[in-house]
């Protein structure tokens, strides 16, 4: 088989903070509050079958059982039958997401075979004053936080930022946070569906009750301190060229913008992951092309090689460290 850019079927993820906003990018939704497209996946709870190409029909699954290192690249395959490394999403706030916060892999209650979830947020939409909670007030103690919990202050502990379309957010595991209504992001992450949520508002789920709390492994993996979050403004200075947005020991994440055409290459240690944030275009390589759009994801084997971005285009790339 020749390698080639292979797209996938989001599995879409009902919420109670979902909306409808996903249909923008021409995405099939089910009935309800749309929160979650995972776009590129490979988990119990949700595993992407490929639309395009020979593989089609096939799950990344399947496909990583079938040709793991020539696909994944040889860093992704170093471990033996494990997942694809990381989960690609978009996410639609169309309400305030509980207070949340993600253990590291080195949690000793993580649930069986999952692993410790660190992400980062691209912002593709915000309406004007939308806003995330992000991290810890400076100071803050365990038993500090935890009484401001157990008065039902809890937000007097957290820090609010405004954002708008272009904030780039890095967010390790530790770091208590949450989207709130009237953002519209892509989320590169772990390959991890473990939340522990500190407070929801007193909200009722989709089953109309309470929805479940988890204060206590909240404040066993919650990091005081320096979590080592950061954040940033991405503009772009220069077309045909790479912006660092986060880095950690899971996935490094750039931002470009196209000119013309750009020319590029996968490296055989690691797949490429492409996000288009903005325009039109086509990516094209040896064999073929596809057109590119605002909200298209594409997953580009290791050994895929040369391709390039051709048109004007805002786009992601992830890939392995």
């Amino acid at each position: 088989m020749k390698s080639y850019p292979l797209q996938f079927k989001p599995e879409m993820k009902e919420r109670v903070w979902g909306g409808r906003a996903l249909e923008q990018f021409g995405l099939d939704l089910p009935e309800g509050p749309i929160g979650e497209g995972w776009m590129i996946g490979d988990h119990p709870n949700g595993t992407t079958k490929v639309l395009n190409g020979e593989l089609a029909g096939l799950g990344l699954d399947e496909v990583r059982e079938r040709y793991g290192k020539t696909i994944f690249g040889t860093k992704a395959a170093a471990a033996e039958g494990s997942r694809f490394p990381l989960l690609i999403k978009l996410l639609d706030c169309n309400d305030d997401l509980s207070i949340q916060v993600h253990p590291d892999n080195d949690y000793k209650e993580l649930p069986a075979g999952e692993l410790g979830k660190t992400e980062m947020w691209y912002v593709l939409d915000a309406k004007p004053g939308a806003k995330i909670i992000y991290g810890l007030k400076p100071g803050m103690t365990r038993e500090v936080f935890a009484e401001s919990i157990r008065d039902n202050r809890i937000m007097d502990s957290l820090q609010e930022v405004e954002v708008q379309a272009g904030d780039s957010f890095y967010i390790p595991a530790g770091t208590v946070h949450a989207l709130c209504a009237g953002v519209l992001v892509a989320e590169i992450q772990q390959n991890s569906d473990t939340t522990y949520r500190l407070y929801d508002y007193d909200r009722l789920g989709l089953d109309g009750k309470p929805r479940e709390l988890h204060v206590e492994h909240s404040l066993n993996v919650t990091a005081y301190g320096d979590s080592g979050a950061t954040r940033m403004k991405t503009d772009i200075d220069a077309a045909n060229s790479w912006l660092r947005l986060a880095a950690s020991r899971y996935f490094i994440v750039e931002k470009g913008v196209s000119e013309g055409v750009w020319k590029l290459a996968t490296s055989p240690e690691s797949f490429t992951i492409l996000v288009i944030c903005d325009g039109t275009g086509t990516l094209d390589w040896a064999d073929g092309s596809l057109p590119a759009k605002r909200g298209d994801c594409f997953l580009l084997p290791a050994d895929l090689g040369e391709y390039s971005l051709n048109g004007g285009l805002t786009v992601l790339r992830s890939y392995l460290p």
